[in-house]
């Protein structure tokens, strides 16, 4: 009986190691170039956001059908799915207006901006002195039997705003006195109007709005970072002004800690995730929005995400908002007009950084500050501006030079099939 060689072994296992390590270093490469062709195709902004906002409110519908469930029949006389039937007329309703937005030209767009400012402060003055406290935040305003929150609304008008101005003001942004007139005075009285009701969440997206459109406009950077300081500042001093507040602040870090009180609903949300595991308990099987998770359809919608899909669930919507600020930063860049970029930039900052914020929120990393995940948690106020928001970046990539012609010619083509379709039926 003869034994192998170990030298002859090793030199035998070598080359095919060497082999196997240049296939998979080949694949690899084929992948990452197959992907990089992809990525630089012209409608690719254009699919990017697209799928994205449709999955984001597929989730959002299922999400909170799930999670509201037991609140509905509870508050709904028996019916489970009262809250989710509202939210599915919210999102019929809204999606005509996203593909109206992202129709509209911009010149009909632009004379739009002004009044929809202006209406944007009457109704968040009106909700400042005769608005309805909900939660100790008085941000909701009632229209006869409809509520609305009006920052919300006021989240898209500002934007629009902020990116009209700077566009108009283009060739003049290298003076400060530029910049800072009137957007930023405009902006801070919205923000103080907002915390006139006390609603701090949303005053901390109305700054970071300010901040992100300053930063695309080229600010200053020691000035940039000198009103990034006055921003972090004025949020610590009104986190000081109220009592509840600052029990949160002290116990986010360790909801555990004040776990009947203060840390209720930080906890019971940490509870929810750390309870779903890899691929969670599915769809339903949440035991947290039996009355433990306040808030389970709305501002914690993620813990209860987290709970019913797992890991993969929540890196998955995670994965979805980093597709909608990448395809929408890549809009801004590329595009020419001042216009569509100051709007898109200001969008992203908007719903990428209020779903970076609500998320932070759920995992203990931010104090609980009453903020919505866009397009996933419940609401009309907070859907439709979403809607349209995207509506219109969507418009902005699809009217994207090479986009509209690759738009163009692709109609083109469908329509000499079909020519070319009807002549062989009829021959």
């Amino acid at each position: 009986m003869t034994t192998a060689n170990p030298e002859e072994t090793a030199s035998t296992a070598a080359p095919e190691a060497l082999t196997l390590r240049r296939w998979a270093g080949a694949w690899i490469k084929d992948r990452a170039r197959t992907l990089q062709e992809a990525l630089e195709r012209p409608l690719t902004s254009y699919y990017l956001l697209l799928g994205a906002s449709a999955l984001l409110l597929v989730i959002g519908l299922i999400m909170v059908m799930s999670a509201s469930s037991v609140y509905a029949y509870k508050y709904y006389d028996g019916d489970s799915y009262a809250v989710v039937k509202k939210q599915l007329m919210w999102v019929l309703l809204g999606l005509p207006l996203a593909f109206v937005a992202s129709r509209i030209s911009q010149r009909w767009l632009r004379r739009l901006i002004w009044p929809g400012y202006i209406a944007a402060l009457g109704l968040l003055l009106l909700t400042a002195f005769v608005g309805t406290t909900v939660n100790g935040n008085k941000n909701w305003l009632m229209l006869g039997p409809v509520g609305i929150q009006a920052s919300e609304i006021a989240k898209l008008a500002l934007v629009l705003w902020a990116g009209h101005i700077y566009a108009l003001k283009e060739r003049r942004l290298r003076n400060l006195h530029e910049i800072v007139m009137p957007v930023v005075p405009g902006l801070l009285f919205a923000t103080a109007l907002v915390l006139l009701g006390k609603d701090l969440g949303t005053a901390l997206v109305f700054g970071a709005i300010l901040l992100g459109v300053l930063w695309v406009v080229g600010f200053p950077t020691r000035l940039f970072t000198i009103a990034l300081l006055v921003v972090g500042s004025g949020a610590l001093f009104f986190v000081g002004t109220s009592k509840t507040r600052l029990i949160r602040i002290e116990n986010f870090l360790n909801p555990f800690k004040d776990f009947q009180g203060a840390g209720w609903q930080a906890g019971h949300g940490l509870y929810a995730l750390s309870s779903g595991g890899w691929f969670g308990q599915g769809i339903g099987a949440s035991q947290q929005k039996w009355g433990d998770l306040p808030e389970a359809h709305t501002d914690f919608i993620f813990a209860v995400l987290g709970e019913e899909l797992g890991l993969v669930g929540t890196l998955l919507v995670i994965g979805l908002f980093a597709v909608l600020a990448y395809a929408a930063i890549r809009v801004a860049r590329q595009t020419e007009d001042m216009f569509v970029r100051y709007v898109t930039f200001g969008v992203v900052v908007w719903l990428v950084g209020q779903a970076v914020i609500n998320i932070g929120m759920v995992l203990a990393f931010l104090p609980v500050i009453g903020i919505p995940l866009p397009l996933v948690s419940y609401g009309g106020s907070a859907l439709l501006p979403s809607l349209i928001a995207l509506g219109l970046v969507i418009g902005f990539a699809r009217r994207e030079p090479e986009a509209a012609r690759a738009l163009a010619h692709r109609k083109q083509a469908r329509q000499k099939m079909s020519r070319s379709s009807g002549l062989s039926a009829r021959g």
